[in-house]
């Protein structure tokens, strides 16, 4: 009989060390998941940023061009270009 309480007492303590890992990998679980979206919070933010600076650049880009930049002149006439036929299309598409 002691036996079958030995082993009662030992599926008991097995019991209880599984329950608190449990609790202690939920718990750690939980915390992961925040981080997790803090950093994909930071990484949309920093794709915004990297988007405006593309942005930026570019514009820096088309001034530089209208300034007399030998170098983006092209990329500047290939731009106002398709700025021309995409305005040219609106009013086609408002005289209809």
């Amino acid at each position: 009989m002691s036996n079958l309480s030995e082993i009662v007492d030992s599926l008991e303590n097995r019991i209880s060390k599984l329950l608190h890992r449990y609790e202690a990998l939920k718990k750690n679980n939980l915390k992961l998941e925040e981080e997790l979206a803090l950093e994909i919070q930071n990484h949309s933010k920093t794709m915004n940023d990297l988007e405006l600076w593309k942005e930026q650049i570019n514009s820096l880009k088309i001034a530089n061009a209208m300034l007399g930049s030998d170098q983006y002149k092209r990329e500047t006439k290939l731009k106002i270009n398709a700025l021309v036929r995409e305005i040219d299309l609106c009013i086609a598409q408002l005289s209809e």
